[in-house]
């Protein structure tokens, strides 16, 4: 998905479903990592993205709770 796209999803999202999508990515980015020290990865740029969708969502969060 692209960054706009994300972006616009995410300001559609309640702020509830804003830190639930943080944790999703959290979870995410530590079984990438735990890929990465273990095995093979056959993307390593998946980490960069989850990492980017991260960033996304906390601006996000902190944008909704200073507007409320």
């Amino acid at each position: 998905m692209k960054a706009k796209e994300y972006n616009e999803k995410l300001a559609g999202m309640s702020l509830e479903e804003l830190k639930a999508e943080e944790e999703s990515l959290k979870t995410q980015l530590f079984k990438l990592r735990f890929q990465q020290a273990t095995t093979y990865m056959d993307n390593p740029l998946q980490l960069r993205l989850i990492k980017r969708d991260i960033a996304r969502v906390k601006t996000a969060i902190s944008a909704k709770s200073t507007k409320a």
